[in-house]
């Protein structure tokens, strides 16, 4: 029998101390208040994205082996302590250089609580509870996503661009001072860390993320981020043969050797890169074109986010255990006719159409990532919890920066031809807005028909 009142406060816990990862889109909405503020160009606000996402994206697999041999709560607090100080000393910043910096130690108290914390979310359920417990978590987390842009506003116009930092560093408290009913940390004993199969691992995933962010900079040139993706690929290779030879890696090559496993997680990449169109794109339109304010407009993408919510009850709640390739198909699929939609609904009258699109949108991401996130953990030793969670967030994360990256290029693309041919600045982003959604549609759709050459990819 699980244990359903411990667990689930508990649970509540792990939520609480991971809220501050989602509910970082609210600084997207003090964006123009911080570049008034720091007398800064419109391009220069990226890097509040870059250096926060490429240290947590690049230390998150071996924060999770730390976890897996330090514990996993006393990881967590370690992560929740630093948030704390982090978001005050964001929001203290006196220059946008010290912004960044602080951003970066954000960054490092991220990966720390979001690395562990599906592993301790599972640890408070029996074995048999791990999908319920992993759609529980996953819900929670999207209801701080949701939460992230309808505070943002109300508190940009309150107390300032700091107002966003400021409000999550109780968030943190709070849960740090709850930490303790979570299960007690187990040192393992007899096995060893990696530091230089860390130290390769962080160096090749952020010299990639930031490849692929400098390629999109107007301006940027070619030759950096291409050095920048020969670097990253070399130490790719040498840490795989490390990894190799190491009693104890960070994290084991010979599982991608299932070829179904490595199709997973390509599809998790791909899953991530077609639904982040939503917040790259969706925006713009409800603003520039039905011209929402953004309190609306933040209720509208919140749509999404309770799809994700409810994706992620339904897949808790469906089938669990090896028959969880059935959400994850069941979800590709309705992030694929959703995608599509959305792009044909650009329209003022259509705005109830792109709504639901959106919903349903959400649910194919909530079923999809549960079921993917569940997957893994499920193919990783009981021991490795920490680095299942790490890998589940590093795909999502990569391709998420991978379509900030090819979808900008493509609605650019298409949207500077248009009106290069005569066309409105209305009737452009319309063309570049159908099209870059279709074109994504088109793409998970071909990348879900190449794994069907795999015939037993999705039985179960």
């Amino acid at each position: 029998m699980s244990r359903p009142r411990p667990a689930s406060f508990g649970l509540l816990v792990v939520g609480l101390g991971v809220a501050g990862v989602p509910l970082d889109t609210a600084v997207n909405i003090a964006f123009p208040a911080i570049t008034a503020a720091f007398d800064l160009q419109v391009r220069s606000i990226q890097w509040i994205v870059i250096c926060y996402v490429l240290t947590y994206t690049s230390l998150m697999l071996v924060f999770g082996k730390l976890g897996d041999l330090l514990g996993y709560r006393r990881i967590f607090q370690i992560g929740l302590l630093i948030s704390a100080v982090a978001f005050v000393l964001c929001a203290l910043a006196p220059s946008f250089g010290w912004l960044l910096l602080f951003r970066v130690l954000q960054g490092i108290g991220a990966a720390l609580a979001i690395s562990v914390a599906p592993a301790l979310a599972t640890s408070l359920y029996d074995e048999r509870d791990r999908s319920r417990a992993l759609g529980a978590y996953a819900g929670l987390f999207s209801l701080a996503w949701a939460l992230g842009p309808l505070l943002g506003g109300a508190l940009v116009d309150r107390w300032g661009w700091g107002g966003v930092f400021w409000f999550r560093a109780p968030v943190a408290v709070l849960a740090l001072m709850l930490s303790w009913v979570l299960p007690a940390p187990e040192r393992a004993a007899g096995r060893r860390f990696d530091w230089l199969g860390s130290g390769l691992l962080a160096f090749w995933i952020s010299a990639l993320l930031l490849a692929l962010a400098l390629a999109q900079m107007p301006g940027g040139g070619v030759w950096l981020p291409l050095a920048l993706a020969i670097a990253g690929i070399n130490a790719l290779i040498v840490f795989a043969m490390h990894q190799a030879s190491f009693s104890e890696p960070i994290l084991r090559l010979s599982l991608f050797r299932d070829l179904d496993f490595s199709l997973l997680n390509l599809m998790s990449l791909a899953v991530s890169l077609v639904g982040f169109a939503v917040l790259l794109l969706v925006p713009y339109y409800l603003a520039g074109i039905v011209r929402l304010s953004a309190t609306w407009g933040g209720a509208v993408l919140a749509v999404s986010a309770l799809g994700m919510i409810l994706g992620s009850a339904l897949a808790g709640r469906l089938w669990g255990g090896k028959r969880q390739k059935r959400n994850a198909l069941a979800g590709v699929v309705l992030v694929i006719a959703a995608t599509a939609v959305i792009g044909q609904s650009a329209d003022r009258s259509a705005l109830a159409v792109m709504a639901v699109a959106l919903l349903c949108q959400g649910i194919g991401l909530g079923l999809f990532q549960v079921a993917y996130t569940d997957i893994v953990t499920g193919s990783l030793p009981v021991h490795d919890r920490g680095v299942a969670g790490g890998l589940a967030m590093v795909t999502r994360t990569l391709g998420t920066v991978a379509s900030a990256t090819l979808l900008s290029a493509l609605f650019q693309q298409v949207r500077q031809a248009a009106l290069d041919g005569g066309r409105t600045a209305e009737a452009a982003f319309l063309r570049a807005f159908e099209t870059t959604f279709t074109a994504a549609a088109v793409f998970l759709l071909i990348t879900l028909g190449a794994t069907f050459l795999r015939r037993r990819m999705w039985r179960g």
